[in-house]
């Protein structure tokens, strides 16, 4: 069974940097080596939407369920290093954060993976390029499945674009989505993007809260 663009598969990954080391995964035995706390659980993606690695996405398309090992040069993986995203940053911007800044040290800077590269006086030099950027990565791929339950495709992209599930009801053409109140706005931003994908017209209405 040949799989296409627009499929939506499951997989079991690994992917490591071309020297072996291994920065992600979703078997339980790979995440506790790299201490990850991300849950074990089957990852299910659209093939061409962007929900995984281009270069993987591309690879993939027209290929029958299996295993496989896909290596991907830096303009096909991470990209590469930018020399623009190394910039100086105040002190006291991590002050007011209440991070004591040290070189070498990884951290979150406002949703975006930062790397200090050293430390003098009131400045701080960030380095905000991928970890991974500028570096030949491997994965290392097992398709288990090709999904055909609608409501499981649903589900997987909800969780791409919201990190979370809604409570669905699927009627005829039409995908309600019960979504928490800040979001009963944003949602529908994403109508067009449902419409191409699952040919479903979208609705977002608030849940009803929990009875206590």
């Amino acid at each position: 069974m040949k799989i296409a663009e627009k499929d939506f598969i499951e997989i079991n990954f690994t992917g490591k940097t071309a020297d072996g080391e291994l920065f992600d995964s979703n078997l339980k035995e790979n995440l506790e080596k790299i201490n990850s706390n991300a849950p074990v659980k089957p990852f299910i993606f659209g093939l061409g939407q962007g929900m995984f690695l281009k270069g993987i996405e591309d690879f993939l398309i027209g290929k029958e369920l299996g295993k496989y090992e896909i290596t991907l040069e830096p303009k096909e993986g991470f990209g590469e290093r930018d020399r623009s995203f190394i910039r100086m940053v105040p002190l006291k911007v991590f002050h007011e954060k209440q991070v004591r800044p040290i070189a070498g040290m990884m951290f979150d800077f406002d949703g975006r993976p930062a790397k200090i590269l050293t430390v003098s006086g009131g400045r701080v030099t960030v380095d905000f390029n991928n970890p991974l950027a500028g570096k030949t990565v491997v994965y290392n791929i097992d398709v288990v499945r090709k999904v055909e339950d609608l409501k499981e495709k649903v589900n997987a992209f909800n969780e791409f674009l919201f990190k979370k599930e809604f409570p669905m009801e699927i009627k005829e053409k039409k995908l309600i989505l019960e979504v928490d109140k800040q979001l009963v706005q944003f949602v529908p931003m994403f109508k067009e993007k449902y419409k191409e994908i699952f040919d479903l017209d979208l609705e977002a209405k608030e849940s009803e809260p929990e009875k206590k």
